[in-house]
């Protein structure tokens, strides 16, 4: 893979760096108190300290139009790709660190619902930028190459919590893992191993110590 800058032009099928006029310097004060394991990922989706602060209002109201979202925060250490999602509608991300996104698009996903790893492009988000991915955007976990990070993640209030029960009547519907949350896991990720996550990637699963040109 090479490594893009989210300013590249590479990156506006995934998303766009947010405009100027948005102020993180109290959310990423915030993230930086929370925690972020060593060994793993930790995903909270929604927050109170980061959800009174004012630039989460003006998300709400500029950003996604008024919806009602929540904030939360996604901090660790990971280095690798294991799966891509997507949702129903925007997200936004605020990085504490300097991270890896490693991103895929919807249209890449087959009638059956895989996806080849050498699809995936990475991007440099630096500390203190924030972007927004489309919905069609498939994304995962950020990543570090050296220590942890600490990352905000806005979304459609609900997002990423437990999974409505469906009758699953098409291919979709298998892939749906969370509420507003379709997941496609690499074979050898611990979601597809303890989760029972849809595997739907093919290929290599991506690590950007090796991977990355």
């Amino acid at each position: 893979m090479i490594l893009h800058s989210i300013h590249d032009d590479a990156f506006i099928p995934y998303g766009m760096p947010l405009p100027s006029g948005y102020d993180f310097e109290q959310m990423i004060r915030v993230l930086e108190g929370t925690d972020a394991p060593e060994d793993g990922v930790v995903y909270v989706p929604s927050v109170p300290e980061l959800e009174s602060l004012p630039v989460f209002y003006d998300l709400r109201d500029r950003l996604f139009g008024g919806l009602e979202i929540q904030a939360g925060y996604c901090n660790g250490t990971n280095t690798t790709l294991n799966c891509l999602e997507r949702h129903r509608g925007i997200e936004a991300l605020v990085a504490a660190d300097d991270i890896i996104l490693m991103l895929a698009k919807k249209e890449q996903v087959t009638e059956d619902n895989t996806l080849d790893t050498d699809d995936v492009e990475a991007f440099l988000v630096k500390k203190g930028e924030a972007v927004l991915y489309y919905e069609t955007t498939m994304h995962y976990a950020p990543a570090r190459a050296d220590g942890t990070f600490h990352t905000a993640i806005v979304l459609v209030k609900g997002t990423n919590t437990d999974r409505p029960r469906i009758r699953e009547n098409n291919n979709e519907d298998e892939t749906l893992f969370a509420r507003n949350k379709w997941l496609l896991a690499h074979p050898d990720s611990p979601e597809a191993a303890n989760d029972g996550a849809f595997v739907g990637l093919t290929g290599k699963n991506l690590d950007i110590l090796t991977d990355l040109d």
